[in-house]
């Protein structure tokens, strides 16, 4: 992937153009659109990141930071088609992978947990739209034509064409079929935790009992 073909750049304007009902002309895009400046400073961040030229491609990041509000790690993997939309105070750490056609919004962090070594932080397949102010932390891959709802806190792996939301996240819907999760959980044999001490207070007595009984009969011998 090189810095940034001529090509690339016009599918890149053409997906926000068909994303955006503001958008009004490529034009515009190109000089006002923040996400678009921020994909091309992290194409040439990235290229230089791969040829070992690390400070160098941080210093572009950084520039590019400074400018759009956006954080990209030099060192993050971004497929064709990319959309950033406003993108004020998007982070996407150093081992995120992003598929094509893919969607952020604005406040959405693609980071880690602070536990994990090497592949530290989310891959997104191809098509997938991550809502306002959406966090997905750790190494696991939300699947190809997923939704990630706006504030939600995504700690686990997301399927295929699945909706995930809430805190932490889960999946609500896959394939457009509403997922029951009342059907998971067992609400006949719940463990009562009042039942359970006041059986533990009755095993208590009874062993008292038969101690004071044990001791009565030693004393009338």
């Amino acid at each position: 992937m090189e810095v940034f073909e001529l090509t690339r750049l016009g599918e890149t304007l053409r997906a926000y153009q068909a994303r955006d009902p503001a958008a009004r002309s490529r034009l515009e895009i190109f000089l006002l659109y923040p996400g678009v400046h921020a994909i091309i400073y992290h194409r040439a961040a990235h290229f230089l990141y791969r040829h070992k030229l690390k400070f160098l491609a941080r210093f572009v990041s950084q520039w590019s930071r400074f400018w759009t509000g956006i954080e990209i790690h030099p060192g993050a993997k971004i497929g064709r088609r990319f959309v950033i939309d406003h993108g004020m105070g998007i982070v996407i750490g150093e081992t995120a992978e992003i598929g094509d056609d893919c969607l952020i919004y604005h406040g959405v962090t693609l980071g880690g947990t602070g536990k994990d070594t090497g592949k530290r932080h989310p891959t997104l397949g191809n098509n997938v739209m991550v809502s306002a102010g959406a966090k997905v932390l750790g190494p696991f891959k939300v699947g190809d034509n997923s939704r990630i709802a706006a504030n939600a806190v995504v700690l686990t792996e997301i399927p295929a064409d699945a909706t995930a939301v809430g805190v932490p996240a889960r999946v609500v819907r896959i394939a457009g079929e509403k997922v029951d999760y009342a059907t998971q959980v067992d609400q006949i044999h719940v463990t009562d935790p009042v039942q359970k001490e006041l059986q533990a207070i009755s095993s208590r007595l009874e062993w008292l009992e038969q101690m004071m009984d044990e001791q009565a009969r030693s004393q009338n011998q």
